[in-house]
């Protein structure tokens, strides 16, 4: 009788291991077993990648270039970002606002007309890179196809810089929230003289104003479905407010920053650079140094006014827009912050008003002065060379003993470079429309020798540590004028910024001085502002 055949199972996965000419019959519970133990080893393999894989997708949902734009990034995107660590004072029981003061800066706005002439030549320039790209042969499936043809959105603007839709929404909130947040500090009838209202005579920061007080203001009035009301927005002439335009009227800053900007664009060569070469080598298209600061400028307007990331934004790679960004942090450090003393030193005029108006809300409480008889609010509206410097002046964003260090005119180190971490980042310090908010407290104080009147610092809208208050958002106001204020005033604004002049002539200079930045008119840079 012919042999009978060995039994065989279903056939095994294919492996190299595996002979199908020589299979032997294995009971059917020895298979269970050796079934369970190589799925084992399976899937936990899986579980790795899915771990990975999950990890890499949530590291890269997690970036968002929209927080990463310097001071370019829209007040929504950043502001919730806060100092984790950081817990918050809490205001004492039967302490009652009185007064607020707040600097803010104007909201999202166009591209100024210089930099919409930059983006009309950045768009000849990739024509001209994709035609040399193809008369040397090059496969341009390499190159993303939005670059072939692209033309910029702003093409053919004559003006620009002024506050766009985004930015007005900014504004109009921020007033609907501080009214939803003091209520008692804006529960009375408007006057000008109660709720002060500064602007700029710069458009996007007068139109600011206006945003923010449509905000503040709605629903109190009797024009139109909204209910709004007329209010009044002062400004001051720009070759003389040097409370919110100080560093347009300091010589002495402005002399300053003409000889520093060059030294600064060296610093930022080497990061322009090194990806300068990373993005020849991945697309192949032999883009300058010029053509990368351009392509980032892009990438800011793009991911800023227009929600597109895809486009320009997508050229650099996350550590590649970190770099980017610290460029211009690095910029903003050494040309408006804590880089020079003269930055900030020549914004005391702001920092002596937000004091004198406290001290009169003071006043008018201790006089009991009658509701509607005395001041509840000053509100600003400025730029970023306002609110960096006044920051500044505070001392926000520095430890303890950078604090000292800056009180005493020390030079404090640069921002250090990615990946390493640091608290300068003009995101958060001076996003569009972000604002620093000082309000004044009264609380009731059995002991007559001890302070009743403190002051709280609100930066975009989140309380911030003082160092010149131990660390606190909140200390009384004797504290603040003594550690903060009052070392600053060691300067006036004239010693500050005005040249040394011959006592003879001095009159005769200034007046020269100051018909020569009347006759400037809008000649004068406002690319930043």
């Amino acid at each position: 009788m012919p042999e009978a055949s060995p039994s065989r199972t279903d056939p095994l996965p294919s492996s190299p291991s595996v002979q199908a000419h020589s299979v032997t019959a294995v009971p059917p519970s020895c298979l269970q077993v050796q079934s369970k133990r190589m799925k084992k080893p399976i899937v936990a393999l899986l579980m790795v990648i899915f771990f990975f894989a999950f990890n890499c997708f949530n590291a890269e949902e997690a970036f968002d270039v929209r927080k990463h734009l310097s001071t370019v990034s829209r007040y929504g995107a950043v502001k919730e970002i806060a100092n984790g660590n950081f817990i918050p004072s809490k205001v004492p029981e039967g302490c009652v606002p009185t007064h607020l003061n707040l600097v803010a800066r104007h909201g999202t706005r166009s591209p100024t007309k210089k930099r919409i002439r930059e983006l009309d030549n950045l768009s000849l320039r990739l024509e001209d890179l994709i035609k040399d790209a193809r008369g040397r042969n090059l496969h341009l499936e390499r190159v993303p196809s939005w670059l072939d043809g692209w033309k910029s959105p702003w093409q053919g603007r004559l003006k620009g810089g002024e506050l766009v839709s985004k930015g007005e929404e900014e504004l109009y909130d921020l007033g609907l929230k501080i009214r939803e947040k003091f209520p008692s500090l804006f529960d009375e009838e408007y006057h000008p003289n109660i709720y002060t209202i500064r602007a700029t005579q710069v458009p996007r920061a007068s139109a600011s104003a206006v945003a923010f007080g449509m905000g503040l203001y709605s629903g109190n009035g009797s024009l139109g479905p909204g209910k709004h009301r007329a209010f009044s927005v002062i400004s001051e002439s720009r070759a003389s407010d040097i409370m919110l335009r100080f560093h347009d009227c300091c010589h002495n800053y402005k002399h300053f920053r003409e000889k520093q900007e060059p030294a600064v664009n060296k610093l930022k060569e080497p990061v322009l650079n090194e990806i300068t070469s990373a993005l020849i080598g991945r697309y192949g298209l032999n883009f300058t140094r010029q053509d990368i600061s351009s392509l980032w400028f892009l990438c800011k307007q793009e991911a800023s006014l227009l929600d597109i990331t895809n486009q320009a934004c997508s050229l650099f790679g996350p550590s590649e827009i970190m770099l980017l960004e610290w460029t211009d942090d690095l910029e903003a450090y050494i040309l408006k912050g804590y880089g020079n003393s003269l930055n900030y030193r020549m914004g005391l005029p702001l920092l002596e008003d937000v004091v004198q108006s406290m001290e009169q809300a003071i006043q008018a409480e201790e006089e009991r002065r009658p509701p509607g008889s005395f001041e509840k609010a000053r509100l600003r509206f400025a730029h970023a060379e306002t609110i960096i410097p006044f920051s500044c002046l505070l001392g926000l964003f520095l430890d303890g003993s950078e604090f000292t260090k800056i009180q005493k005119e020390q030079p404090l180190q640069l921002p250090p470079k990615p990946p390493q971490k640091r608290t300068w980042r003009g995101s958060t310090l001076a996003p569009f429309a972000g604002n620093n908010m000082l309000i004044l407290y009264s609380c009731p104080a059995q002991d007559k020798s001890k302070s009743k009147h403190f002051v709280q610092v609100l930066h975009n809208e989140h309380p911030i540590p003082m160092p010149g208050c131990d660390g606190s958002d909140f200390c009384s106001f004797e504290v603040f004028k003594e550690k903060i204020v009052a070392p600053h005033q060691k300067h006036d604004y004239d010693t500050v910024c005005n040249p040394k002049q011959e006592p003879s002539s001095g009159s005769i200079y200034q007046m020269f001085q100051w018909l020569f930045s009347l006759s400037k008119g809008d000649k004068r840079p406002r690319d930043e502002f």
